[in-house]
């Protein structure tokens, strides 16, 4: 190369146009073919329509089916975003108790929760009495499903711990797991937290029999509106930490009032029943 090439070849580089990044480096728009990166194992990330879907469908299955425990997780993270659960975080964050959940990150499980070692407190107490409600309903603190819906990482961990927390308001409140329990302590979860599931669930009373229904709206219902509006948030109880402490304690702490005993109710409406039949037959006989 002469020397006047050498010279005219560094300008000519500089002239040449900058060419743009390869197409596939380029952002794009989040779409069904292209998501973004999850924000936490297990995350998947949903467009606005796909979100909309998956709430319409979980919502009509969880009513067709209230025990697909799957489903009703699914509504609740479907329909939680983007109010209501950063509603609970920050309720959280506002409680020095919730924030040292919220730091310390704490899972609900049978290794967490041992039940041999549950069924060893005192006569009475949370942890206790959250064992008996486990071995009389035949459930396990690992039957939760995994958040995968929620975009936010914390958030994800504020509504993991509420769905690990629901047996033990269950426990706490005494309400069994059938369809009828299920709804008063749904009723109850709306006024305390505000997520919008528990509210839509309440739509399963439609499977109620008249006498049930009767039921709920002159017994639980009064009950879960009077104790959601005056309890304290339940997402800020550290339950590990008040596993020793006397139950009816707890629930003059958080203002829960006990609610009426559904399995004592519906015994005495069996047995009620039997005699009835036992005096009509005694009446044909």
């Amino acid at each position: 190369m002469s020397v006047l090439a050498r010279q005219i070849a560094p300008s000519a580089r500089l002239l040449t146009p900058v060419t743009t990044a390869p197409a596939c480096l380029l952002p794009r728009h989040f779409s069904v073919l292209n998501r973004p990166q999850p924000n936490y194992p297990g995350h998947i990330p949903l467009t606005f329509i796909e979100r909309g879907a998956l709430a319409v469908g979980s919502a009509v299955g969880s009513l067709i089916n209230p025990r697909r425990g799957d489903l009703i997780a699914t509504l609740g993270e479907a329909t939680a975003t983007p109010y209501f659960i950063y509603r609970l975080r920050d309720a959280m964050l506002s409680d020095a108790t919730g924030r040292r959940i919220l730091r310390d990150r704490p899972r609900i499980t049978s290794s967490t929760m041992p039940l041999p070692y549950l069924r060893s407190l005192p006569e009475n107490s949370v942890g206790r009495t959250y064992a008996a409600w486990l071995d009389r309903e035949g459930v396990s603190p690992d039957t939760r499903s995994q958040v995968q819906y929620i975009d936010n990482e914390e958030c994800a961990y504020v509504m993991q711990r509420y769905r690990e927390c629901h047996d033990f308001y269950h426990a706490v409140t005494g309400l069994p797991i059938f369809v009828e329990g299920e709804l008063a302590l749904k009723a109850f979860e709306f006024l305390n937290t505000l997520i919008p599931m528990t509210g839509l669930s309440l739509f399963a009373m439609v499977r109620l029999k008249p006498a049930e229904r009767e039921r709920f709206f002159s017994l639980h219902l009064p009950w879960a509106v009077r104790s959601g509006l005056a309890s304290k948030e339940l997402i800020n109880v550290y339950w590990e930490e008040v596993l020793e402490k006397n139950v009816d304690e707890l629930r003059r702490e958080l203002n829960i009032e006990a609610p009426p005993d559904l399995r004592e109710i519906r015994r005495m409406i069996r047995r009620q029943q039997k005699e009835e039949k036992q005096r009509m037959g005694q009446q044909t006989a």
